[in-house]
């Protein structure tokens, strides 16, 4: 997906895929999924053909995917010139999961001061068993950039956003989640030493924040912190995805920036809270 996706977004530098799925998925959900994860991306109409070749499907299935998408309103069918595109109905799916926070919300809100004041890519990253996943993204407005796609999964013990995620837990919670993902690595490269791993961790844990620099894309960095929980117990992971040019130079800069917007969301938070609290 990566080069083709690089054309059809006429990016330089693209960060992450969408197109991964768990063995144990069914195969005709998942795909109706990552159609509507594929359209959140390129942000216009597509043809079928275009759809098939970035997401490596059958043009007959796609084709009769989009079409029961059609009839059941979450797609658009333009005749004239027979390209898709998903309808509102689509962007009101979920709206009422965790509204103060996403939406027009303080979360959003966070990742949007953060991309203003930074230039750069700003991703919101939530754990999904032993990995971390990009839910949502604020491109990059600067012109040496990453083009960050959402829904990219990153390892738990091999990436920014998954090491600020598991240096809040023990160190023998680690070391069985390291266990595992090793176990299921599919080649000798993806299998991480304990050692640099405990040793990152303990990084973490001492500043504060995590920053990587080409460990899974060559020649990109992100710098990772984790945000407090919420409510309902859910914990996300914030981070800047950059260059390696410019997360090193203005590493120092982005930290106390990242410091600064966490702490007024932080209390933006609560304050939200104790208003909605009263009658």
């Amino acid at each position: 997906m990566g080069h083709s996706l690089r054309i059809a977004l006429g990016e330089q530098t693209i960060v992450g895929d969408a197109d991964y799925v768990p063995d144990n998925a069914v195969k005709s959900a998942a795909r109706v999924l990552q159609i509507l994860e594929l359209f959140d991306v390129l942000r216009r109409e597509a043809l079928v053909s275009e759809v098939t070749e970035l997401l490596d499907f059958p043009q007959s299935s796609t084709s009769v995917l989009l079409r029961s998408m059609v009839t059941m309103g979450y797609m658009h069918y333009n005749r004239e010139t027979r390209a898709y595109s998903p309808t509102t109905k689509v962007a009101l799916l979920g709206n009422w999961v965790n509204s103060p926070l996403v939406g027009n919300g303080v979360l959003v809100q966070l990742m949007y001061r953060l991309n203003q004041r930074t230039g750069q890519a700003i991703i919101l990253a939530a754990r999904n068993q032993t990995v971390a996943e990009y839910i949502h993204v604020v491109q990059a407005t600067s012109a040496a950039r990453l083009f960050v796609v959402k829904g990219a999964r990153r390892s738990l013990i091999a990436s920014s956003a998954g090491l600020a995620f598991i240096s809040s837990l023990s160190d023998p919670d680690i070391k069985r989640i390291a266990v595992r993902i090793n176990a299921e690595a599919k080649s000798p490269e993806e299998i991480v030493s304990l050692q640099w791993l405990m040793g990152r961790v303990q990084e973490v844990r001492r500043d504060g924040y995590c920053m990587t620099n080409s460990l899974v894309t060559p020649g990109g960095g992100m710098l990772s912190m984790k945000l407090p929980k919420t409510d309902g117990g859910e914990a996300f992971v914030i981070g800047i995805g950059a260059v390696n040019e410019v997360l090193l130079a203005r590493k120092e800069e982005f930290v106390d920036i990242m410091r600064e917007e966490i702490a007024a969301y932080s209390a933006g938070n609560v304050e939200a809270k104790d208003t909605a609290s009263k009658p």
